[in-house]
């Protein structure tokens, strides 16, 4: 092995891991600039302001919601490069097997950057928001996977019938459960600006809603636990993923029956990334022999 290839190998590791933080990363600051109030803080796109790419003073009141919107744009840049680090580790360490990973989240990125535009052209219309959320998760699984995928090429295998039906079920049900979180999202009070589109669902039915099928979702992770076929790793990771999934929807009933305060928001959509990465972890888990 070339000195070329073991760098970028050893590299590889690193970048895939910040590439991961830094998606999720993206999530919470979203969240920020949605619990702040900060959402129209750059009220157009691409610039920040009519003439200027960055805040300028009295653009915005207070001053610091321009600088929070801002922010969470300035993290879409260092997402960029964060990905063109990665790409070029796959490539120099001969990875093909990684390639279409590393590529897919350049090009997800863009695609934040663009919908990102939207949303606030849209003046924070409630399903490009969600949308954005949603291109979110894609990515974060895809950034887990490459990250999973580090050290070696995986072998991808063929799971025991039940078992593969049951995760199938699983990350669906899984991503069903963000889908609702959005919707429920969408109608509760915290727009990202006081004049924000919402949707026209009632807050409390789509809420209980939600918290049906995350019970569901739990009863799915009982059943993959006790299946036959199930393995020692996939056990692990599920145990993984049911603590934080239990962490979550504690921090889920907490904040409905306290007025849904945006400390309680924010920490559930910090759980709600988690939740995610821990569930495609059981399905790689089922899917492929290592990583």
């Amino acid at each position: 092995m070339s000195k070329t290839v073991l760098l970028a190998t050893r590299v590889l590791a690193p970048a895939t891991g910040l590439l991961l933080f830094l998606q999720a990363a993206l999530v919470v600051t979203g969240g920020a600039v949605r619990l702040t109030g900060s959402g129209l803080g750059c009220p157009t796109w691409p610039e920040c302001t009519p003439g200027s790419y960055t805040p300028v003073p009295h653009q915005a009141e207070p001053q610091l919601n321009a600088w929070i919107e801002f922010g969470n744009r300035l993290l879409t840049f260092v997402l960029v490069f964060a990905s063109i680090a990665v790409i070029i580790a796959v490539l120099k360490s001969k990875r093909k097997d990684l390639r279409g990973l590393a590529i897919g989240q350049f090009l997800g990125i863009f695609g934040q950057g663009i919908l990102g535009g939207i949303t606030v052209l849209t003046d924070l219309n409630p399903i490009p928001v969600a949308g954005h959320l949603l291109l979110s998760i894609i990515l974060i699984a895809g950034a887990t996977s490459l990250h999973s995928r580090r050290f070696s090429p995986v072998l991808f295998v063929k799971a025991p019938s039940l078992t593969s039906k049951i995760s199938s079920l699983h990350i669906a049900t899984s991503f069903l459960v963000i889908v609702l979180g959005t919707i429920v999202t969408g109608s509760g009070p915290h727009a990202g600006d006081a004049q924000a589109k919402r949707f026209i669902f009632d807050i409390r039915t789509v809420a209980w809603m939600h918290a049906d099928v995350v019970i569901f979702l739990l009863g799915i992770t009982f059943a993959f636990y006790v299946a036959q076929g199930t393995s020692d790793r996939t056990k692990k990771a599920i145990r993984i993923f049911t603590v934080i999934a239990l962490l979550q929807g504690l921090i889920g009933y907490v904040q409905y029956f306290t007025g849904i305060p945006e400390i309680l928001v924010a920490a559930h959509l910090l759980g709600a990334t988690l939740v995610w990465i821990a569930a495609w972890r059981i399905r790689l888990s089922v899917i492929t022999q290592n990583g």
